[in-house]
Parts: structure tokens; sequence; C-alpha cells
């Protein structure tokens, strides 16, 4: 330990073993491919009718077409933007961190005593789980905000069964 007591992370084998470690990322159903292939199939069609428009004399209606292409480029690129976010939840014998990275790169970071944390949650009857806690000393924040019902459930189970190996504490084996 340093003078500050912050956890030195140098030497690997100083470092404690990780019992549960997530990293949560938003879900997208587009990727890259099928980006390119809607921005290129709304262009032909926006460019082949608003090209009809100005067979028909209705120039400045092809200039509509071109904007409405950029606007829902631009939607796009800031959902691109945003999957940039992220939640990094790892559980060791002394310590619950939680990191978060928002999509600019800003980091929030809490740590907590495993024995002292507990998790909470609020169910909704027709939804399922809605929100996941962690509550410690007074604090609460919410975390697993990206999952869905079903995933937040079952993340629930892990970090559930995470705190409760913690909480029985290191297990060394001195065969290795």
């Amino acid at each position: 330990m340093s003078a500050g007591n912050e956890i030195e992370r140098g030497d690997p084998e100083q470092r404690e073993a990780q019992i549960f470690s997530a990293l949560l990322t938003p879900h997208r159903s587009l990727n890259r491919t099928g980006f390119l292939a809607v921005m290129l199939f709304l262009s032909v069609v926006s460019f082949a009718t608003g090209l009809a428009f100005l067979i028909k004399g209705a120039w400045p209606v092809l200039g509509f077409f071109g904007l409405d292409v950029l606007v829902v480029w631009w939607a796009f690129k800031a959902n691109f933007r945003t999957a940039r976010a992220r939640e990094e939840i790892t559980v060791t014998a002394s310590e619950l961190r939680v990191r978060r990275i928002n999509h600019r790169g800003q980091v929030a970071e809490w740590t907590f005593n495993p024995l002292w944390v507990r998790l909470d949650m609020e169910v909704d009857e027709d939804f399922g789980i809605e929100h996941l806690y962690l509550i410690s000393r007074g604090r609460q924040i919410q975390i697993a905000r990206f999952l869905g019902p079903e995933e937040k459930a079952s993340f629930y189970k892990g970090l559930v069964e995470a705190l409760n190996a913690a909480k029985r504490g290191p297990t060394y084996n001195p065969i290795s």
C-alpha cells in the first residue's frame, strides 16, 4: 500500500484476484457496414426522387432531399458517438470498483468495500428490473443503465454471487 492508501497497480503479483469483472456498453444494432448500406440506399433514393422533381421543374426540392440525407447522417453519427460510453465493474475480496466513462471520455469512479455494499433494484411488474443500485454508507449509485430487464436480472445474479464470494473472504491455495 502506498502512503495515500491507494492500491499500487505496478506489481502484478501484488494485485488481488478479480472475483467478478464486467464491461457494460450500450447496445447498437447497426454496425458500420449497415450504416454505410443505409446511407447509400437513402442517398440513391433521395437523389433519384430529387432528380425526378428537377426534371419536372421543381428544382428546390432536390436541395431538401439532400438536406434530409444530411440530417439522417448527423443523427446516426450522434448515436455512434454516444455508443462510446461504458461502465466497468470489478469485484475483488477487498473492493468493488465502478468506473463509468461517458461518451466524451470523462471518467467517474467509485470504490466500495464489498462487505458494506448492498445491491438494490426497482422492479416493475410488467417490465421487470428497471434500475439497479449499489448502496453503501449513505451513497447510492445506479449501475447497469445500458442493460435491458433480462440482462439486468442476469447481471444482478452474477454480482450478488461475486459480493457473497467477497464476503466469504479470499481463499488461498498453498499448492500453487
